[in-house]
C-alpha cells in the first residue's frame, strides 16, 4: 500500500526526531531502512492521523510506555492501531509486578525525552524492554511515531524486533472492541 506521506531518510532530517531518536538511529545498523515525514503536529494522534494521511490503522503502530508497580519498573510496548496493550494481563506478567498501567505522562515525556503523541521505540532509556506484539512484525511498511509531534517513521514492522531491548510477544495486545 502506498503512503501519503513525504518520506525520506531518517537520518537525512534530524530536525524531524527527537534528540534520543536521533542518537539510537546513528547506531542502528538498519538505520538506512527508517524513513521519516513531516505531518501536521496537530494530526498526530492515530485517528486523526490516519485519516489525513490516508494511511490505515493496520499500518499504524502505537508505542505506550507502561509503568509496574510497586517496582516502578517502566516498559515500552508496540502494538497495532487495531489492537490495546494488554496491559493489565500480559505486560503485567511480563514485568512480574503486582500491578501495570499506563505511565504517567509527564514521567513518559520527561524520562523518554520525546513529546507525548510522538513516543516512540527507538531511543527510549537503555534499562526499559521494548515488547513488541507479534503482529507488528507482520507490517511491511509500519509507520508509528518519531519523538516528537510533527513527523511520523515508516519502517518494516519486523525491523521494530531488532531494536535494542526488544523482545517480540505473542499475544501482548489485544482486540480493539
Amino acid at each position: 500500500m502506498t503512503l501519503r506521506l513525504d518520506l525520506v531518510p531518517a537520518l537525512s532530517k534530524p530536525e524531524l526526531l527527537a534528540a534520543p531518536v536521533v542518537d539510537a538511529l546513528s547506531k542502528l545498523p538498519d538505520a538506512d531502512a527508517i524513513q521519516v515525514a513531516p505531518i501536521d503536529p496537530e494530526l498526530a494522534d492515530t485517528a486523526a492521523f490516519c485519516e489525513a494521511y490516508d494511511v490505515t490503522l493496520e499500518q499504524s503502530a502505537n508505542c505506550v510506555i507502561v509503568l509496574g508497580k510497586p517496582a516502578g519498573v517502566y516498559a515500552a510496548c508496540v502494538v497495532l492501531a487495531t489492537t490495546r496493550a494488554d496491559v493489565n494481563g500480559a505486560v503485567r506478567r511480563l514485568l512480574a509486578t503486582r500491578k501495570a498501567s499506563f505511565a504517567p505522562m509527564d514521567d513518559a515525556v520527561g524520562i523518554s525525552g520525546m513529546q507525548y503523541g510522538g513516543i516512540t521505540p527507538i531511543g527510549l532509556p537503555s534499562d526499559w524492554p521494548v515488547y513488541v506484539d507479534s503482529r507488528v512484525l507482520a507490517v511491511p511498511s509500519a509507520v508509528i511515531g518519531s519523538g516528537i509531534r510533527g513527523s511520523k517513521i515508516v519502517l518494516p514492522g519486523a525491523l521494530i524486533a531488532s531494536l535494542p531491548g526488544a523482545t517480540v510477544i505473542e499475544n501482548l495486545a489485544l482486540e480493539s472492541l
